[in-house]
């Protein structure tokens, strides 16, 4: 009889897969001897292993260089980093290693370009993206880098009134791109993105404010949906409409020759996980291509820019499973020594999975199970009713400790947590390792900080 918490991953998904192994029942993420680091770091720890990063991102500029030539597309790829998904150094620096660009979302990013620069990571030939409604501060901070000799930042113009003010404060020739604002899915609470300006507005405004301006050029339009890249018969709708305002635009502005198609390309959140990145690309392609055919204009050069799927599949979370509780007849719970609500804030706020297995015990007999954080809030828990699948783990014994692991976390997770602030019942913030490779690919650690004391956040509160 096949009862091993190892026999039901088998029977249920196509295991080992290629980040996920087990070895004398302890599993295994990129080779990386999970059980080692428990051992040596404790927990709960949360990790980033750098290599992936770095994977992720040459993957995607093959499979575009690969599709190019599929289909003689004579433009070219950009590949963009966008910082929001994870502002942090580590992250950003092994992501530059790549020849990307970034692209930013706040007046802050820019100090971060700043601090690059002064670091000697990046010259002033950097390409930066910047997106999103923007202050008085960003729009400070762009000119500022601009007037500064940084000639690849590209503001993007999210309303009408930041082409004037930026106008103001550079005293050189720049490029600008303009966003559009696409349409929501019909499940959305609203019918237009709040980002942008609409369709119908894009040439009327080109015509009036930018043709003949005297310092501005029309580089990029910009395309984004909420719902990311995937194959639905609304994505290309939307895509469609994108491209006819990009021919429109190109007959009378030659001068645009970057298409931004944006972000959104979907993070492993189960086993079973199945998307074909190269299908999309490579059907992105031929439609942009086939478009651009049709209406007599040159193709663009395609930006992406992405975050999740850049930094995403890097990160991972350990706890330990402190105790069980048995409630009623049917529920048991394990309780973990942390918080879901501060260290995996998706997983409750939109109901977000993640990969979820045991580090330890995977030749024992298994059970159904809720997980539980330490918090005192109903929302801190991880669970059937709000996920596709039933929790099984090991049976719970006092005497075997069990560690749990919940992989591809690396995105958005501390930025919506905040990082060493003070977090839901003042629980702390869990240690933070980097995992990272040599030349001869030995695995080296690095602990990038310690678990939060109870003296940081007692001092954040006054006491």
């Amino acid at each position: 009889m096949k009862i091993k918490y190892y026999d039901l991953i088998q029977q249920t998904f196509d295991f080992p897969q290629p980040e996920f192994k087990v070895n004398d029942g302890n599993l295994l993420f990129h080779d990386i001897p999970l059980m080692d680091l428990i051992e040596k770091f404790g927990t709960p720890f949360k990790f980033n292993y750098l290599p992936k990063i770095s994977e992720n991102i040459l993957q995607t500029k093959e499979w575009f260089k690969k599709s190019f030539k599929e289909n003689d597309y004579k433009g070219d790829y950009k590949y963009c980093y966008c910082t929001k998904s994870s502002h942090f150094s580590f992250v950003v620096e092994e992501a530059l290693k790549n020849n990307i660009s970034l692209e930013t979302s706040f007046s802050n990013d820019i100090e971060i370009i700043k601090k690059l620069y002064e670091k000697g990571s990046v010259d002033k030939n950097i390409e930066v993206i910047c997106n999103g409604f923007k202050t008085e501060e960003y729009l400070k901070n762009i000119a500022e880098m601009i007037n500064g000799g940084f000639s690849n930042i590209i503001p993007v113009l999210d309303n009408f009134k930041e082409l004037e003010r930026l106008s103001d404060s550079i005293d050189s020739n720049f490029n600008v791109g303009i966003r559009i604002a696409s349409e929501e899915e019909p499940k959305f609470e609203f019918y237009t993105s709040r980002l942008g300006i609409g369709y119908k507005d894009i040439i009327p405004y080109y015509a009036q404010r930018i043709q003949n301006h005297p310092f501005a050029r029309l580089k990029m339009l910009h395309f984004f949906i909420n719902t990311g890249i995937k194959d639905t018969s609304y994505y290309w709708n939307e895509l469609y409409k994108c491209l006819r305002v990009y021919a429109r635009l190109k007959k009378i502005a030659p001068e645009v020759d970057s298409l931004n198609i944006g972000g959104g390309f979907p993070v492993k959140t189960s086993l079973s996980f199945d998307y074909d990145y190269y299908y999309m690309i490579n059907e992105i392609t031929y439609q942009i291509k086939k478009f651009c055919e049709g209406e007599g204009v040159e193709e663009p050069t395609i930006y992406t820019e992405f975050g999740s799927f850049t930094v995403g599949e890097s990160g991972g979370v350990v706890y330990k499973i402190l105790s069980q509780k048995r409630q009623n007849d049917r529920e048991k719970w394990n309780m973990i020594d942390s918080s879901f609500m501060t260290t995996l804030p998706d997983s409750w706020a939109i109901s977000r999975r993640f990969v979820m297995l045991p580090i330890n015990r995977w030749e024992d007999s298994y059970e159904r199970v809720f997980l539980g954080g330490l918090t005192c809030d109903s929302d801190d828990y991880y669970n059937s009713e709000q996920h596709v699948n039933a929790i099984y783990l090991p049976i719970f014994n006092e005497e075997k400790p069990l560690y749990i692991g919940f992989f591809n976390t690396g995105a958005y997770q501390d930025s919506i947590s905040g990082f060493g602030g003070v977090h839901h019942c003042l629980v702390p913030g869990p240690k933070h390792i980097l995992i990272d490779k040599d030349k001869d690919g030995k695995l080296n650690y690095k602990v990038f900080r310690e678990e939060q004391s109870h003296k940081e956040i007692l001092d954040l509160l006054g006491y």
